[in-house]
């Protein structure tokens, strides 16, 4: 994500400190309305409470306004999705990891054109295979997975930093290491809940995820290769 904003030691830890701030607002003043509206009782008996609150306020049309509004939400996720997810398949290419012309950017925007390309063709490719509760519960396990090892690799990082030269430390996140392994131990929690909910879906996600792996080292082994040939 730093490769697509302006200053991002100072935009990326902005936004995320306010967006988290912000978040934790929405859905803490949502979860007020729900109780208050149905009740403790008719919270608990309904799998769509917006719906359910949005339908007692103001009838049917209530239920079509709130559908309307979780579809424009949904564009917000999807917006993040685009500028996040094909920085994984642009960071592989400039790796050498995967097929170089992924790392193409478009010389005006020097946006990476054919690495979104690629997410939008595999999105459609993976929401074709099941239903929107099918989908989530191959990704949640794997993102959280991930997720914690990103994190991880923070720790390592910093310990690299540490054994050393000292250099400049861009950003250093608040409260680190203990920050850090409270986000890891998080992660892992969601990673146990959705295999004990879910076993049989969660185990194809992570199945899909390790298919990976072998690809991986080929084409790293195969870079290596070309390296030492060019030498």
């Amino acid at each position: 994500l730093g490769g697509e904003v302006r200053d991002p030691r100072k935009t990326l830890p902005r936004g995320l400190i306010l967006g988290v701030l912000g978040v934790i607002a929405v859905y803490t003043s949502v979860n007020l309305v729900y109780v208050r509206a149905l009740g403790p009782a008719g919270l608990a008996a309904t799998t769509t409470p917006a719906s359910a609150v949005m339908r007692a306020e103001l009838g049917p049309r209530g239920g079509a306004l709130i559908a309307a509004g979780i579809a424009f939400s949904a564009f917000g996720f999807l917006g993040q999705s685009i500028l996040t997810a094909p920085r994984v398949y642009f960071a592989m290419a400039e790796d050498r990891v995967f097929f170089r012309s992924v790392a193409w950017v478009h010389p005006r925007t020097r946006v990476p054109v054919i690495a979104i390309a690629l997410q939008g063709a595999w999105a459609i490719l993976i929401a074709l295979t099941g239903t929107y509760a099918q989908v989530v519960n191959y990704v949640v396990a794997m993102d959280s997975i991930f997720f914690g090892l990103t994190a991880l690799c923070l720790l390592l990082l910093r310990r690299r930093d540490a054994s050393s030269p000292p250099v400049a430390i861009a950003y250093r996140v608040p409260g680190h290491p203990w920050t850090t392994l409270l986000f890891i131990a998080a992660e892992w929690l969601v990673v146990i809940s959705t295999f004990a909910r879910d076993p049989r879906r969660s185990t194809i996600g992570l199945l899909m995820a390790l298919a990976g792996l072998p690809v991986y080292f080929l084409w790293r082994a195969k870079s290596k290769s070309r390296g030492a040939t060019t030498a």
